[in-house]
């Protein structure tokens, strides 16, 4: 791969510094998920939010699935919903680590944010964590009335991984038919396991953070088999389904230095020309996971989209987000 560190926004350098350079192996795997998580700062201070943990009932003859809730305190009108999904390679993460960031989008959208802790690889397979996902959105559905939610406007949001399984739950709900969703906010998702085979590799992405060894480990932990192997199903990798028709409006972020680039575009152009609204931002100089940064510009500039989208998604134009950076 030809280096692409001459194209890092250089206020992006002391982030890109500040990650440990490992590859991804079985042996490196508890010391990844013991690791102190990467969240976005937030001052909680002073935010009228309860959180909480619930535990719901999980998918047919599976575990109960643990779930993060931020609710605002302030009630009247119906409000909306957003169930977050957390990244981590399908392998790692939780849903703890999104909690400031989680706080604020309640308090800044005036939105009830729910958080799943689903089931990890490899200890898990597909499809346990698409299924506590999704019990997750029946949840949230059944519980409209407990926390003042209108049921029209329930969507669903997550980075990397997360990303993925927002996806692939979008395809999951239309396919049957049980729950809608308003909305998909998809952060750089994981959403084919076929760039692990691509012969022709685009030169200047996945060098940092996910790179195409930690990505093929990845799915080789939620598949149990080769990514790029037959019949892998949609619901693992979203980028797999046919029809894309009848999925409801998306927002897709993506760094132009992200592993992910390509499988994003062409997510993108396909749901485009299934009839899908698609808000398309790609962020120059920018790596996997790059939003995380505190003060760089461009991160700055991709949390501030991203909350004014959602702020649109959730009918909250004239509410109070929009202008605090996440």
């Amino acid at each position: 791969m030809t280096s692409s560190r001459h194209l890092v926004d250089p206020e992006l350098h002391a982030l890109l510094d500040s990650f440990p350079e490992f590859e991804l192996s079985d042996a490196i795997l508890p010391l990844m998920r013991a690791a102190p998580p990467f969240t976005l700062d937030a001052d909680q201070d002073g935010f009228a939010v309860v959180s909480s943990q619930r535990v719901i009932p999980g998918p047919d003859g599976a575990p109960n699935v643990e779930v993060l809730l931020h609710v605002p305190a302030e009630t009247g009108a119906l409000r909306g919903a957003l169930l977050h999904i957390h990244g981590g390679g399908y392998i790692a993460g939780s849903a703890e680590m999104g909690v400031p960031a989680h706080r604020l989008l309640a308090n800044s959208l005036g939105a009830v944010v729910v958080s799943v802790q689903y089931r990890l690889a490899p200890e898990t397979r597909f499809p346990g964590a698409i299924e506590d996902c999704y019990a997750a959105l029946a949840w949230l559905t059944r519980s409209c009335a407990e926390f003042a939610i209108d049921p029209a406007r329930i969507g669903v949001m997550g980075e990397s991984a997360g990303g993925g399984l927002a996806a692939s739950l979008a395809l999951m709900a239309r396919d049957r038919g049980e729950y809608a969703l308003a909305f998909q906010h998809l952060i750089y998702p994981m959403i084919d396991d076929r760039t692990c085979l691509d012969p022709d590799p685009h030169p200047f992405a996945g060098e940092f953070i996910w790179t195409p060894h930690s990505n093929a480990f990845g799915w080789g932990a939620l598949l149990g088999v080769a990514p790029g192997s037959p019949d892998v199903s949609p619901y693992a990798a979203a980028a797999r389904a046919a029809d894309l028709s009848r999925l409801p409006p998306t927002y897709l972020a993506v760094g132009a230095l992200d592993l992910f680039l390509e499988e994003n575009f062409e997510y993108a152009r396909r749901l485009t020309r299934h009839g899908v609204c698609v808000e398309l931002h790609v962020y120059p100089g920018a790596f996997h996971a790059f939003n995380i940064s505190p003060d760089a510009q461009i991160s700055l500039q991709a949390q501030r989209d991203s909350l004014l989208a959602l702020s649109r998604a959730l009918g909250q134009e004239n509410g109070s987000g929009g202008s605090e950076p996440l």
